[in-house]
């Protein structure tokens, strides 16, 4: 029985339907049928000016003359465009649009009697003469408001008349229709008045709206239970800034159609799917229709960024995870990312790893968070001024709110020397901030050595990895084995003074240090091949990238382009192990202030670690860097010989090493490279010839006849 009734009812329903779309097909005939009857109405008055439409039409300019005397020649292009207007819109003629009509006629009819009058006495000639001028209606309005309020007066009255009749005849609906995802473009005018329009199609776009709402922080402790055993007590959050205001992203609605509609002027049918409003662009995502090459949409970012007036344009072709692409359009303001927010947010403070520090937000608002012992080793990378250095201090920062300085020591090297110095004093720093290259060099060869002291405790104690040491430790009460986080701020300063031994000492510590607990972070300015070696990128995979100046430099450290098109600031991209594609980031703000509240706090509040001796990290360590293969001068077996000819013939040319020795000239300059390393000829001199160094020069003491 249940279902008999509903089949009755959704019978019933259907029935409804088919009725009212019966009756709209029918008013939809009625009404041009009307337009019709209008246009040959105006037909036949225009026909009448000239005497050409007959009796009937001789009738009619009779009939409206009387009325409205000389307006009667408004009256054809005002039924011209009502008519054109029926036929174009499908919603039903408002009345207001007819008492506009009659209010700007009247008007005119009064105005034009009123300008035509003639003083002269005797009304019924005065009323006669306005009568031939206005009609008869314009006649008794003019004379009546003449009589009763003089000549200004009711010229200012007609003259609003006329404006009113005028509004109502070009908005004649009361109200702009608001439809829920029509563009703006579409709501700005009626839809009767639709025709007007440019010449594109713009279909309704329906876009879910992600607003960037920052929600306050929660947690006013650091619930860390490692922390507890070792009494530390991590700085106050109120040493730093709060973020204030909102990102503005404009009209997403209108940049929405605006991009769908561009895409279709290029032959590319997508369908927008929703809207991210993050603190520095906004996403737009859609999904191409079937057959859309993304290459396509990719090679269209220009085109985008000049319909959006809006530069630069990313696209992200397609989103990981998702089947959608994203259009990454910057804010027309943009919001401070502040540290002090995401570092108080539940899922950092409760965060399993103690290496667990602040990225920033993504191009959605919400926070992201990135583990050090996962990477493990970071490369950061960027323009001047694009936030490398508020990068790395929101990352020791965020460090320091989670580990004590029996759990983690930082070694700081800034080459840049005005970077790291507040560091100097903080309890959880091993030593003071470096800054010559040749320092640099033996800090690497002891943590070499550091490194390899702590495999041997791990061997001895059967452990895998130094978490598992520092857990039985915290059991049995004993001393913790600390996270060591060597930190470079300008690693191309230190490339250009000791490069083959910078790199062997990284490359050989990114190999092998995860396991015992020792992390690198290196930053650079200059992302070029000669900084960042082929070795380097091999071992360390994470890469952060800013803004840099070119399509190439974006190559050098994501394999990909994209970081050319960044807005700066803090705005990066992340690429790590786990993630195929980089993530775009807003990195929070930190200022110079706040950094040294926080390490004045540390330092009067935390007993400081025990610091290496100068001596014993920077002194000369005796050990040697174990230089890779492929950072290895090749060793030509010709080598003997051609010392032996450079210093008979007491010139060194590759032309000479080419006649002598019978090769050529790719290995004769070889070799002179390599003789200019071990002491035995001088720089190149332009065109002349080398110099080469006397013979007692080159004799050992002890051996008379070393050559």
């Amino acid at each position: 029985m249940e279902q008999g009734l509903n089949k009755k009812m959704l019978f019933n329903k259907n029935k409804n339907k088919n009725k009212n779309k019966n009756k709209k097909e029918n008013f939809r005939v009625k009404q041009k049928f009307f337009a019709i009857l209008i246009s040959l109405l105006a037909l036949i008055l225009f026909l009448s000016f000239f005497g050409k439409a007959g009796p009937a039409g001789k009738l009619i300019f009779s009939f409206f003359n009387f009325l409205i005397g000389q307006s009667i020649f408004l009256i054809p292009p005002i039924l011209i465009l009502v008519s054109f207007l029926l036929f174009l819109t499908k919603e039903k003629f408002p009345k207001s649009f007819a008492i506009g009509i009659c209010l700007f006629l009247i008007a005119v009819s009064a105005l034009i009697s009123s300008l035509n009058r003639i003083k002269i006495e005797g009304n019924f000639q005065y009323l006669k003469i306005l009568v031939i001028e206005g009609g008869w209606l314009g006649a008794i309005i003019s004379f009546s408001f003449l009589k009763l309020f003089g000549p200004l007066f009711s010229y200012i009255l007609f003259g609003i008349g006329i404006f009113f009749g005028i509004l109502i005849l070009v908005f004649p609906f009361s109200k702009i229709l608001k439809e829920k995802g029509v563009s703006k473009i579409e709501t700005e005018r009626p839809k009767i008045f639709k025709f007007f329009a440019p010449k594109f199609k713009v279909e309704k776009v329906e876009i879910k709206e992600k607003k960037f709402i920052p929600k306050p922080a929660e947690v006013k402790e650091v619930p860390i239970q490692k922390l507890k055993t070792l009494e530390y007590t991590p700085p106050p959050f109120e040493l730093l800034a709060n973020e204030e205001g909102l990102p503005s992203a404009g009209d997403v609605k209108e940049n929405s159609t605006i991009i769908k509609r561009t895409l279709e002027n290029f032959g590319i049918s997508v369908e927008m799917s929703g809207v991210n409003i993050g603190p520095t662009v906004t996403q737009y995502t859609l999904k191409p229709g079937e057959g859309v090459k993304l290459s396509k949409i990719t090679s269209l970012s220009n085109n985008l960024a000049l319909a959006l007036a809006a530069h630069p344009i990313r696209i992200e072709a397609p989103i990981p995870g998702r089947p959608l692409v994203g259009i990454e359009v910057p804010n027309k303001s943009r919001l401070l990312v502040r540290l002090r927010k995401l570092i108080s947010n539940p899922v950092f403070l409760n965060s399993p790893s103690s290496l667990t520090f602040v990225l920033g937000r993504d191009v959605s608002g919400d926070p992201i968070y990135a583990d050090l012992s996962r990477m493990p080793h970071l490369l950061v990378a960027g323009a001047t001024g694009t936030g490398k250095t508020i990068f790395l201090n929101s990352l020791i920062l965020s460090l320091l709110y989670r580990n004590s300085p029996q759990s983690l020591n930082f070694i700081l090297i800034d080459p840049k020397r005005v970077e790291f110095p507040v560091y100097n004093e903080l309890p959880h720093a091993l030593n003071h901030v470096i800054y010559e290259p040749q320092k640099a060099v033996n800090l690497l060869k002891w943590l070499i050595s550091e490194m390899e002291r702590r495999f041997e405790i791990l061997a001895e104690a059967n452990l895998r990895d130094i978490a598992s040491y520092n857990e039985i430790a915290l059991k049995e009460e004993k001393n913790l084995m600390p996270y060591l986080i060597l930190i470079i701020d300008e690693l191309a300063d230190l490339m250009a003074a000791k490069g083959k031994e910078i790199e062997a000492g990284i490359v050989r510590l990114a190999q092998l240090s995860r396991a015992v607990g020792i992390h690198l972070v290196l930053a650079t300015q200059r992302p070029s091949v000669e900084v960042i070696t082929g070795l380097i990128k091999a071992n360390i995979t994470s890469r952060i990238s800013f803004q840099v100046a070119s399509q190439v430099d974006s190559r050098t450290v994501l394999d990909m382009a994209g970081a050319e098109r960044l807005l700066g600031l803090g705005d990066m991209l992340f690429l790590s192990a786990d993630d195929p594609k980089p993530k775009r980031i807003q990195g929070a703000f930190l200022s110079e202030k706040e950094v040294k509240k926080v390490v004045k706090y540390l330092k009067s509040e935390i007993k400081p670690i025990e610091k290496i001796s100068e001596d014993e990290l920077l002194g000369e360590v005796e050990m040697e860097l174990q230089i890779p293969e492929e950072l290895k001068i090749f060793e030509d077996p010709l080598l003997e010989e051609a010392k032996k000819v450079v210093i008979q013939a007491r010139k060194a040319s590759a032309s000479l090493l080419q006649r002598r020795l019978r090769i050529g000239y790719a290995r004769a300059a070889r070799l002179l490279d390599i003789l200019e390393e071990k002491g035995i000829v001088g720089p190149l001199d332009g065109s002349k010839p080398r110099e080469v160094y006397p013979v007692e020069q080159l004799r050992r003491p002890d051996e008379e006849n070393y050559l």
